[in-house]
């Protein structure tokens, strides 16, 4: 068994199947690291923003300043996020 808990047929070299599983597996980790950071960066920057008294709850004005804050980091980062894919689409197809 190699370091990822499957045989490689003792060269070390992993197969097409075993190396797209192992690709899957590193996108999907990619993928969640990713959402990880987006929400943790998003509740930091909304919450030093919007929360000027911290306590047991949010009165209204904190609970709108919130949810508009979260709505317009998300669509900054998919703005972000749609303008990086197509770029990396036109350079893979130069």
């Amino acid at each position: 068994m190699d370091a990822f808990g499957s045989h490689a047929g003792g060269s070390g070299k992993l197969d097409s199947s075993q190396r797209e599983q192992l690709m899957g597996q590193v996108k999907s980790q990619i993928a969640l690291a990713n959402a990880q950071e987006l929400l943790q960066k998003m509740t930091d920057k909304c919450f030093k923003k919007c929360i000027t008294k911290p306590g047991t709850s949010l009165d209204n004005s904190e609970q709108k300043c919130i949810a508009m804050c979260m709505d317009r980091y998300m669509d900054a980062w998919n703005t972000v996020s749609r303008a990086y894919n197509q770029r990396l689409q036109k350079e893979r197809h130069r």
